[in-house]
């Protein structure tokens, strides 16, 4: 139990990064959109996230929402740039991952705190819980990257006209879930070190004469 702190602290860390990671999946600010047309955006302010756009318009632009217009992307929608495909697929990725690095932690330290001496129910546990979390938070690192990258460059998104979106923001700026997004990659990438850091201990015998 001794030799095994930092993994159990590795477990809060990859369980709270790993949360993170799932909040940072469902917040639909990852860039925030300034535009001039206020028409339809009547706060003159988008949301766009890796699942869907979002604004505030008083126009009756979708039924049954007056106050609030969401249109959901769809996997087969061409207009949708690289770093949102990625994001998709990469964070469902660390998800997962997160997920099997959390079971194979909590797997070694029952064993840990249960007494059982066996090295190979343990260690390599600890081993391969530690190379899930740093896989995951790899593919939290990637989107987070280079959506913080096109949001720097203020990359355009040519929307068709059903979203009612302009193809270009006057300005752009990164939105809460890439703060969230970094966050749990420190968190995921402290978690898969504290996990690899993890040395079973040798015991020795003494023979009393």
């Amino acid at each position: 139990v001794s030799a095994s702190h930092l993994q159990l602290a590795a477990f809060a860390l990859g369980t709270v990064g790993w949360i993170l990671c799932t909040v940072s999946m469902g917040i639909v600010e990852w860039r925030v959109w300034h535009v001039d047309n206020t028409t339809i955006i009547s706060s003159g302010i988008a949301w766009v996230g890796i699942w869907k756009v979002c604004f505030i318009s008083y126009l009756h632009v979708s039924p049954g929402y007056r106050e609030q217009f969401c249109h959901k992307f769809s996997g087969y929608d061409s207009f949708i740039p690289h770093e949102i495909h990625a994001a998709q697929g990469l964070l469902l990725i660390a998800m997962f991952m997160g997920l099997l690095g959390l079971a194979a932690t909590i797997f070694a330290l029952r064993n840990v705190y249960m007494g059982i001496t066996h090295k190979t129910l343990i260690a390599p546990f600890f081993l391969v819980g530690g190379f899930f979390y740093i896989f995951a938070g790899l593919c939290v690192l990637i989107p987070v990257s280079w959506n913080f990258y096109s949001v720097v460059h203020n990359q355009s998104i040519a929307f068709p006209p059903s979203y009612y979106m302009p193809s270009s923001p006057a300005a752009q700026e990164a939105g809460a879930a890439i703060p969230v997004g970094i966050v749990a990659v420190i968190l995921l990438l402290l978690s898969g070190i504290f996990s690899l850091l993890y040395r079973f201990p040798v015991t020795t015998n003494t023979i009393m004469k």
